[in-house]
């Protein structure tokens, strides 16, 4: 008879031989990204919602749709600009003259992938339409609440905040996301293989679905039963300590912020194949935890300047 580790172990390995086919699926598309797209994935199965802050161009729209549709989603794109109005996300009542009674027609927020493209280029009124669906998984409106589908997960893109025409985004809407990250440029060689293999965008549409939704909320579900030691929970009670403690920025991790980096945390050792939670899967969702969450101090050291938020961190707290 298995023991219950080995019974544990082998369930986690079948958990990420489902999830491997979505990344491959991922990887013919976005070249190059192999640790973007896994933790793109892993915040999906946490639950959470991703923003990507990168230049115009490096592919963060298409990240999204062939997200979408590898996974067989319902898929809204939704393009944030200044004059955006909060009933163009959630929806509008209409009055029906035949009824004698308004009737909500439900907006493009409805979606279980919706993409908030450029959402910085929105006025704060527009982004605030997104508070509540992504916390609650909910919409209400004229006194009415609307239960979004399942999963419901926000990919919304933000472009440098020095570009024109651009809107900062709020902490509250900041910290609504559970990860954020960058794409970058390619590398010379895969460059020329995206040059060479042409536009994306008819690879994305020929894509099938390699997951259904079933699994798909099966695995979400199996993120919170990965097991997370006494020894662990020491670590990441040092990491968000230090974020605190250490005068190195404005404000440390909130509680929140905790559970976002143990969740994420929990989702990378999911599709690692981990029994449990390490101390490697800690490490390598931090800096998408905390990139948009804490701000450097005066003072505070060059590295952390240039945005390595969490590889300072890391090199400043040791695994106890």
């Amino acid at each position: 008879m298995a023991t219950p580790t080995l019974l544990a172990t082998r369930t986690a390995t079948d958990h990420t031989a489902l999830i491997e086919p979505v990344l491959r699926a991922l990887g013919r598309i976005i070249i190059g990204k192999d640790r973007q797209l896994k933790l793109a994935v892993a915040c999906l199965l946490a639950r959470g919602h991703l923003l990507i802050e990168d230049l115009p161009g490096v592919g963060k729209t298409t990240l999204a749709h062939a997200l979408a549709k590898a996974l067989g989603l319902s898929y809204h794109r939704i393009q944030f600009t200044s004059d955006l109005l909060p009933a163009d996300v959630l929806g509008v009542s209409v009055f029906h003259r035949d009824s004698a009674r308004f009737e909500f027609h439900k907006g493009p927020i409805f979606s279980q992938l919706v993409l908030a493209d450029e959402i910085n280029r929105a006025t704060p009124k527009a982004q605030s339409a997104l508070l509540e669906a992504m916390e609650e998984r909910q919409v209400t409106a004229d006194g009415t609440t609307y239960s979004l589908p399942a999963p419901f997960f926000v990919v919304a893109t933000r472009n440098p905040t020095h570009q024109i025409g651009t809107f900062p985004l709020p902490e509250s809407q900041l910290d609504r996301f559970l990860m954020q990250l960058e794409l970058g440029y390619p590398e010379p060689a895969e460059e020329r293989l995206l040059l060479a293999s042409g536009e994306r965008r008819t690879l994305v549409d020929q894509l099938q679905p390699v997951l259904s939704l079933d699994t798909l909320l099966r695995l979400q579900g199996a993120v919170g039963t990965v097991h997370v030691s006494e020894a662990l929970l020491d670590y990441v009670q040092a990491l968000i300590a230090y974020t605190r403690n250490s005068g190195e920025f404005t404000a440390g991790l909130s509680p929140r912020g905790g559970l976002a980096l143990l969740r994420a945390a929990q989702a990378w050792a999911l599709l690692a194949g981990h029994g449990g939670v390490h101390p490697e899967d800690v490490q390598a969702v931090l800096g998408g935890i905390v990139a948009h969450r804490l701000q450097p101090a005066r003072g505070s050291s060059r590295e952390r300047e240039t945005g390595d938020v969490g590889a300072a961190i890391l090199t400043a707290v040791p695994i106890p």
